[in-house]
């Protein structure tokens, strides 16, 4: 992985733009959606760029870019210009003050670079390929804006109108996790179309108990992903503890729930120990075990035949 995946907060923050042509058109109103402070320095701009400068959206230096215009004040630089030899100097000059630069249509000197989004109110969903097959970025974003829901931003901005009730409502952290988790998988979810609907699903949620109560899944693996059942990878997704032998492949627990906590064994008995703490404390467990393992281990025997086990293809 080359790049490490992040949002950055730049609302009100200095963002130089070199370049006042079609691909700082682009880049500007990407930086004007989550509210930069931007100037753009170029010889001449685009009718386009003009107006948002006439609005008071964005300051225009006209002239040719000089490395004195550059400072660290700025917390990105963005080098649009048709010409790559003034680009690498603005990517040497940014990195002179140590400011991170993105150099358009240029990996090797992109100190970071702009994911393809899918947009839905609050919810973002980044996906890149480290600028390597941009066709296949584009394709997989078709697939998802047609997948993901639009209601998924009226849920966004549900949750965070109630952020403080449910803090209120639930004393712990895990509580208020577990009754999100139950609330947005409700079936009823799935046909509700107001914002009234949604309250009155939520209202009635309230008064419903939140259970925590301790659950493993044993998920098998073989030697390809690509033969994880989708049950399989639902059930992934909703551990907090991921037990597996430290020979298992790295791919298949990275398929798992990010934030969930990573516990590699060396032992059956290790195992066990650890199924028993996951059961005392009320903890969602997702075991991967590879095709064909078996246990000895009494306790593991018992946990297995009363436990959900979902077999790979």
């Amino acid at each position: 992985m080359r790049y490490f995946p992040m949002f950055m907060d730049i609302k009100k923050r200095p963002v130089l733009v070199v370049g006042g042509g079609e691909v700082a058109c682009r880049k500007i109103d990407m930086l004007l959606q989550a509210e930069a402070s931007i100037t753009v320095v170029a010889p001449s701009i685009k009718a386009y760029l003009m107006k948002y400068v006439e609005e008071g959206k964005l300051e225009y230096i006209k002239g040719f870019y000089h490395k004195n215009l550059l400072s660290n004040d700025y917390v990105q630089v963005w080098a649009t210009t048709d010409n790559s030899d003034l680009n690498h100097q603005v990517h040497a000059d940014a990195h002179d003050v140590g400011v991170p630069v993105n150099v358009v249509d240029d990996t090797e000197y992109c100190d970071f670079i702009t994911p393809s989004m899918v947009n839905r109110g609050r919810v973002q969903v980044a996906i890149s390929s480290g600028g390597a097959s941009p066709v296949l970025i584009r394709i997989i974003r078709e697939q998802l804006e047609t997948q993901l829901s639009t209601k998924v931003a009226m849920l966004a901005d549900f949750g965070a109108d109630k952020r403080n009730l449910i803090k209120q409502h639930f004393k712990t952290v895990d509580e208020r996790r577990k009754f999100w988790e139950t609330f947005l998988r409700l079936p009823e979810i799935e046909k509700i179309n107001t914002r009234n609907e949604l309250e009155a699903l939520f209202q009635q949620a309230l008064t419903t108990d939140v259970q925590i109560k301790s659950e493993r899944n044993w998920i098998e693996y073989n030697s390809d992903t690509e033969m994880l059942t989708l049950k399989a990878l639902r059930l992934m997704q909703q551990a907090e503890w991921v037990i597996a032998f430290e020979s298992c492949p790295a791919e298949f627990i990275e398929l798992c729930r990010r934030d969930a906590e990573r516990i590699y064994i060396r032992s059956e008995k290790e195992m066990a120990d650890y199924l028993d703490k996951a059961n005392a404390e009320n903890i969602r467990v997702t075991i991967l075990v590879k095709k064909g393992q078996l246990f000895s281990d009494s306790n593991i025997q018992h946990y297995l035949a009363n436990d959900v086990y979902v077999p790979t293809l």
